[in-house]
């Protein structure tokens, strides 16, 4: 496929945002992973109300271990890997259900989260395409 075959419009550039948005989401996720695990107050990530009952040290490693895959795979998205596409959309169909974890605490980062996680896996499946064709 060539480039004149896909209209590209102005959503190809949303690759680059999406790659953007999972490099830092990445990075603040493994801080609030590294915080889980080495910080004295975890009381903060759990609350009294927690919609879901996880162990702290367990939710640190997951967000540590889990920002490095999306930094990762952001890097990957820039440099134009195919793989990385798909890889990505899972990572942030993941994150988005671990969002839901903090809920209760922090509902109005949660929701702002996932509204920009279902955004990138808007970007990157329904336009997956033009951003193929664009790096070609």
């Amino acid at each position: 496929m060539t480039n004149s075959d896909v209209n590209t419009s102005g959503w190809a550039g949303w690759g680059v945002f999406a790659a953007v948005v999972l490099i830092v989401g990445g990075t603040i996720d493994a801080f609030h992973g590294l915080q889980a695990l080495i910080g004295p107050d975890t009381a903060y990530f759990l609350g009294q109300e927690a919609l879901f009952s996880i162990d702290v040290q367990g939710w640190g490693w997951w967000h540590l271990i889990a920002g490095a895959l999306l930094i990762l795979v952001g890097i990957f998205l820039l440099l134009g890997a195919t793989w990385a596409r798909v890889t990505a959309i899972v990572l942030v169909a993941i994150n988005a259900i671990g969002q839901i974890t903090l809920i209760s605490v922090q509902p109005w980062l949660s929701l702002a989260l996932l509204a920009v996680d279902i955004l990138v896996i808007y970007a990157l499946t329904v336009h997956g395409r033009e951003i193929d064709a664009k790096k070609a």
